[in-house]
């Protein structure tokens, strides 16, 4: 296959944690930083709509009570600022079921149509119905924007390349807290298990494809 080419009714757009409280629930200053991400987000979106391209939605869905999470112990929160006192001891989430954090943000609004994976762990295909959705719609190959790149997309790309999915990450529309880790996914871990490209180039091949 052409490295180029992109079958577009084999092909879905996966938006992982798109989500008001990674977007707009930040401060004005991080939140300006990350505007071209969800601009070029829109973008895909577009793009995806006009040309038939089924969208998924990977969204954080957590109990309030907490007793869903994630209980493994770790040397660090997600921040890698270490446990107070040697204590492992993680907060629930926020991203509580029909909670405003949880909401996609109205850039990227899902219609009736799209997909929506409610998630319980950092992968999209961990105990839902993704993987089921994808091959009942004939889908081989995903193209994915969003973040954490190094916690959850890292988590579903490893996933959809051991269940022989072609993926495509899309760059310029992934957010990370910490570039260094996004250089380093991007550059020397992605490269071995999927497609790197950006906005124009994933549109070119859209526009081609179509």
């Amino acid at each position: 296959m052409n490295l180029d080419e992109l079958r577009l009714k084999s092909t879905g757009l996966l938006f992982f944690d798109m989500l008001n409280i990674y977007y707009h629930g930040l401060p004005e200053e991080a939140k300006k930083k990350k505007k071209p991400v969800i601009d070029n987000a829109v973008r895909l979106m577009e793009a995806a709509r006009e040309n038939g391209i089924r969208i998924f939605y990977a969204m954080a869905n957590h109990r309030e009570d907490g007793r869903s999470r994630s209980m493994v112990v770790s040397d660090t929160d997600y921040q890698l600022n270490p446990w107070p006192n040697g204590q492992c001891a993680p907060p629930p989430h926020k991203m509580t079921e029909n909670s405003w954090e949880q909401k996609v943000i109205a850039e990227l609004e899902p219609k009736p149509e799209d997909y929506i994976i409610p998630k319980y762990r950092w992968s999209t295909f961990h105990q839902t119905y993704f993987d089921l959705a994808l091959r009942t719609q004939g889908i081989d190959t995903i193209i994915i924007s969003g973040g954490a790149v190094d916690i959850g997309v890292a988590s579903t790309v490893y996933a959809a390349r051991d269940l022989d999915y072609n993926v495509i990450i899309v760059r310029d529309a992934c957010s990370n807290p910490t570039e260094d880790s996004m250089t380093a996914f991007m550059e020397t871990v992605f490269p071995r298990m999927a497609r790197v490209r950006n906005t124009p180039q994933i549109l070119a091949m859209i526009q081609k494809g179509a």
